[in-house]
């Protein structure tokens, strides 16, 4: 695929290259329809970093919580041991939820430069597009599973 964009170029040896890519960039028609295509992605990007910060507002709680908890002085009684497993547990969904939604975050990212460049070239990318965003798709489903898994596990509560 690289190889193809670079193809579509004059070689890099040409004094036209830049010429042309100059050439290639400046239509605002084209301008204007690439960032039309990047609009929808970009707004998901938006909705993905808010709900990254509801994510790690919550993680920094639950490891501000078990830092207070280990912190105590003297015997943790079997309370508070029961308290920091459940805690570790949030923590541990929590994590794994953020590393989905940013991994979506940055597929969205890919997904958003192939659009833009895609007006520009003639490669056909519509399949790749299509794929990164099922990816991006999957990707933010599994974050928000995660997201859900946690809150229900701490609308439980610790049981201890």
């Amino acid at each position: 695929m690289i190889a193809d964009l670079f193809a579509s170029f004059a070689p890099i040896a040409s004094s036209n290259f830049a010429l042309d890519i100059i050439e290639r960039t400046s239509s605002t028609p084209n301008t204007l329809r690439a960032v039309q295509l990047s609009l929808a992605p970009a707004f998901l990007l938006v909705g993905i970093g808010s709900i990254l910060n509801v994510m790690v507002s919550r993680l920094t709680w639950i490891a501000g919580r078990i830092e207070r908890l280990s912190d105590d002085e003297g015997a943790i009684s079997a309370k508070v041991r029961g308290e920091i497993r459940w805690l570790t547990s949030r923590r541990m969904l929590a994590r794994r939820a953020i590393m989905f939604a940013t991994a979506a975050a940055v597929t969205i990212s890919v997904v958003i430069a192939v659009l833009f460049s895609s007006v520009y070239i003639e490669m056909r990318l519509g399949t790749l597009v299509a794929v990164l965003w099922v990816l991006t798709m999957g990707l933010l489903i599994t974050a928000l599973s995660l997201f859900l898994r946690e809150t229900l596990l701490a609308a439980r509560g610790s049981n201890t």
